[in-house]
């Protein structure tokens, strides 16, 4: 574990000349921004940052919703910040335990940030810290260079308020979580905003843990029930609630349904990456994750 703790701090930082993917700035309504990275693979280009990220400005600085997936992810943010605004980030909403949800935050403590996130996901993120590291070290090598974990200033168990700079901003944890136990979302009801963390993948194929298939349904649900206008999910551009609905919702409750049907008829492991899924085929990474999904879905469901 120390390991993991501090071989970050003993690379050399990345040389300032080298090439970093960029994200894209996304206005949503006045003063609401979605930096949107890509929907391809972590890799020292993109400094763990293939997610979406929210931005709120406000006359009083900025708060920021999710931190980047390493030091040089957050990075890679704040400089994105620059052709935005002048202020600075006051606030960071860490919304699940994904590497890109919180490896960021001690960049951001470190310029006086105040970082929230919900207990659930303190607790998932330091139970996989050695996993999630290891991953990290295969993906991005060097770029990982000055990462360390940090662990958020105020912690919440269900439901969380900030009022800052005249928004008032609503952070929500389903019990159920999402993609990973502690994911939460984040509602701005006067601009009808929702932030979804990773509750919500548009444009590219999700992929889910055996044990997060059905609590992710009810998560989204939770999510769902505010009706927001505008989504910004964890993973792709702005969207609608029918457009995020159907590529998150739609897919997980399709895989549920047809499967359950396919067990009822005594079908297998083996045969169970047959079940038909086509319907979400135009999602980045389908090929990659259908079948892995299928195999996780026959697990759950072979013992209802």
């Amino acid at each position: 574990m120390k390991r993991l703790f501090f071989i970050a701090a003993f690379l050399p930082f990345l040389s300032q000349t080298a090439v970093a993917d960029e994200l894209e700035i996304q206005p949503v309504v006045d003063n609401i921004y979605a930096l949107v990275g890509t929907l391809q693979q972590r890799s020292p280009e993109n400094f763990g940052d293939n997610a979406t990220f929210g931005v709120i400005v406000t006359p009083d600085g900025v708060v920021l919703v999710d931190p980047g997936g390493s030091w040089n992810g957050a990075k890679l943010i704040d400089d994105t910040l620059d052709k935005i605004t002048d202020l600075p980030v006051k606030y960071v909403i860490d919304t699940g335990g994904q590497d890109h949800r919180w490896l960021g935050n001690e960049y951001w403590q470190a310029q006086g940030a105040v970082v929230i996130s919900s207990a659930a996901a303190e607790a998932d993120r330091y139970a996989r810290l050695d996993q999630e590291f290891a991953s990290l070290e295969k993906y991005l090598g060097d770029a990982l260079a000055g990462t360390r974990p940090a662990r958020a200033d105020i912690t919440f168990d269900t439901d969380y308020t900030l009022e800052f700079g005249g928004e008032t901003i609503r952070i929500i944890h389903p019990e159920t979580g999402g993609h990973t136990p502690g994911d939460s979302f984040v509602w701005l009801a006067d601009k009808s905003v929702m932030f979804t963390g990773d509750i919500v993948f548009s444009e590219r194929m999700l992929g889910f843990g055996e044990d997060r298939f059905l609590n992710w349904i009810a998560g989204f649900e939770a999510m769902a029930a505010y009706a927001p206008e505008y989504v910004v999910p964890g993973h792709g551009h702005v969207t609608t609630l029918a457009v995020a609905t159907h590529d998150t919702y739609d897919y997980l409750v399709n895989l549920r349904d047809k499967m359950r049907a396919y067990i009822a008829d005594g079908g297998d492991i083996i045969g169970s990456v047959n079940v038909d899924q086509s319907e979400f085929s135009y999602l980045v990474h389908f090929k990659q994750f259908a079948g892995k999904n299928a195999q996780k879905a026959f697990q759950v469901l072979e013992w209802e």
